[in-house]
């Protein structure tokens, strides 16, 4: 636990993203206060001891917000409130206020593409008529055909489908009018930012969390606000043909002028001290990541590169490399991450069929989920050994390494989950080919043995998604009291982290084997990563920290450690 000096020091520092350790918080499947089956944020607040322990410097919460769940809460209707099923405003702050007693910084996350259909201004624009002001502030079009009857073109939707939605005009006719964009469910439909007003309110969205405490934010589809929607709309194929996605002229994707809206986000951001932070989730070609990270825009910008490496040596370090390279031309700090919302359990892909990093897919080209998420098909102890090692070495790069609720207990994805519990659009969507995000959004079991008709732990009424039985051998619960669980494991890791930090700087280290990883931080820090299986000699000093035994100064397969030189 921090001293109140160092939690007071922190609190104020304007460089703490730099390095941070953040943790997600999915806040519908943390922890659960009130019983009803989804956590809430009274949950998160009961937990801040345990956020405290384990060492994380930042919690990012995924949507919190007033939402019908078509999307899990990425359907915002009310971007200024709590879900009345999360708790209130009130409760928000008393949440803040613990966690920055604890030391812990709060990243709230933040949809500017889209609304959701129940939002009010969505509602203005189905009531009024076409061309109306309401209606500027989304992407309305008329339909082609005779009767406007054909979507304005012919573009899908990310959860697939058209994405295009037809509404119906208001008056006593009940006519079939026009078509509203939405980039991914039709309960999401796509705003308008070359509408000032949209700018504005966003403006003001921004300032009321962070006058709330709020230190930072996670932009959501951060690459897709501006878009060009000129009379003649190309079709799919004239994209695809066009490699426009990697030049900024795409119609809907990393277009160069969505950074004007990151420059006046960074003048708010900076009325605050310290200056509020913020990552974007951006999906677009590496060597356009940096403009958003950029300190005149939001500062930092994922980088799923290690996500989507398979475990292999040389993948990592020429990923390691190249973002520690763009990084530093660009004044930012990387990111780091394996796990998140969004993505199949690292210590599941690790332990598929020639395992992979790359979501639910091994190299042998089965979709793990799709051929049924079979448990047994999946090497768990090899997924769990091959992510420690794959975490222990990311928790010793320099930038921001964010963490995934439950990876720290080890827990696997569900794989199995019956059609009538899933709630993922992806999956009803797109049935029978994409199984959908469920499986690493399933509650965290905090407790091994519970009460009958409860949770593992979660709340006293069960969980929104159904928890398998085999969670109980992964709850906190147990691991809390086992000094060699992966939960005390990340616990010392992450302690260690915060000790031995200093400057962002890495030096490579040559190595004789071709599936080792050598390299050393400021302080003579030494990491070595094992990625083969066959043991390899450690250099001379004090083993810290390795995520699998250490036997004769040699490093087992799989595996990774950290070594104090000797002097």
């Amino acid at each position: 636990m921090p001293t109140s000096a160092e939690t007071a020091a922190t609190i104020h520092d304007a460089d703490w993203w730099r390095q941070a350790a953040v943790y997600q918080i999915y806040p519908r499947s943390f922890a659960d206060a009130s019983g009803d089956g989804i956590g809430d944020i009274k949950g998160i607040t009961s937990k801040v001891p345990y956020l405290a322990e384990l060492g994380v410097d930042a919690v990012w919460l995924s949507p919190f917000y007033p939402s019908a769940l078509a999307d899990g809460g990425y359907d915002v209707d009310d971007y200024r409130n709590v879900d009345p099923r999360l708790g209130t405003l009130e409760d928000f702050d008393e949440m803040v206020a613990a966690l920055h007693g604890a030391g812990i910084k709060v990243i709230a996350d933040i949809v500017p593409n889209h609304t959701s259909d129940r939002h009010e201004w969505f509602q203005e624009a189905l009531a009024a008529p076409k061309g109306s002001p309401a209606r500027q502030r989304y992407i309305f079009r008329d339909g082609l055909g005779e009767n406007g009857e054909l979507p304005p073109n012919d573009w899908t939707s990310i959860f697939g489908g058209g994405a295009w939605e037809r509404i119906t005009e208001p008056g006593p006719e009940q006519t079939p009018g026009q078509w509203y964009f939405h980039l991914f469910a039709k309960e999401q439909p796509d705003l308008n930012w070359d509408n000032p007003e949209v700018h504005e309110d966003f403006l003001t969205t921004l300032r009321f969390w962070s006058d709330r405490g709020v230190d930072g934010f996670r932009v959501d589809v951060a690459h897709g606000l501006k878009k060009d929607f000129d009379a003649e709309l190309p079709s799919l194929e004239t994209i695809h043909r066009a490699d426009l996605f990697n030049n900024g002229e795409h119609p809907l994707w990393d277009r160069d002028e969505v950074h004007t809206v990151y420059a006046e986000w960074r003048k708010v951001f900076n009325e605050y001290n310290p200056p509020r932070t913020a990552v974007a989730e951006a999906w677009v070609h590496a060597d356009r990541r940096a403009r958003y990270a950029s300190p005149e825009g939001l500062g930092q910008a994922f980088n799923f590169d290690l996500l989507q490496a398979d475990f292999d040596a040389e993948q990592f370090r020429t990923v390691i490399a190249k973002n520690l390279a763009e990084a530093a031309a660009t004044g930012a700090s990387s990111t780091w991450v394996f796990s998140n919302h969004d993505v199949v359990r690292h210590a599941t892909r690790y332990g598929l069929p020639k395992g992979t990093g790359r979501g639910g897919v091994g190299t042998d080209g089965k979709d793990w989920l799709l051929e049924g998420g079979d448990p047994a098909e999946v090497d768990a102890e090899r997924g769990l050994r091959r992510a420690k090692a794959a975490t222990l070495l990311m928790l010793a790069l320099p930038g921001s390494a964010y963490l995934y609720q439950g990876e720290e207990l080890g827990l696997q994805e569900v794989g199995q989950i019956s059609d009538e519990d899933r709630q993922d659009p992806t999956f009803f969507r797109n049935k029978g080919v994409e199984v959908g995000r469920d499986g690493c959004r399933v509650p965290l079991p905090w407790e091994a043995a519970p009460a009958e008709g409860s949770s593992f732990g979660f709340g006293a009424n069960g969980s929104h998604l159904p928890q398998p039985a085999w969670f109980a051998g992964y709850a906190a619960s147990v691991q809390d009291a086992d000094g060699g669980s992966t939960l005390a494991f990340y616990r010392r890791a992450l302690g260690l982290r915060r000790e031995l930090q200093g400057a962002e700087a890495l030096g490579w280290q040559d190595a004789d084997d071709d599936d080792v990883l050598h390299f050393v931080r400021p302080g003579s820090w030494h990491v070595v990563a094992n990625f083969g299986t066959t043991p390899v000699a450690l250099p001379e000093g004090e083993v810290l920290l390795a995520s699998a035994d250490v036997e004769g100064g040699k490093l087992p397969g799989e595996a990774t450690a950290w070594i104090r030189a000797a002097r």
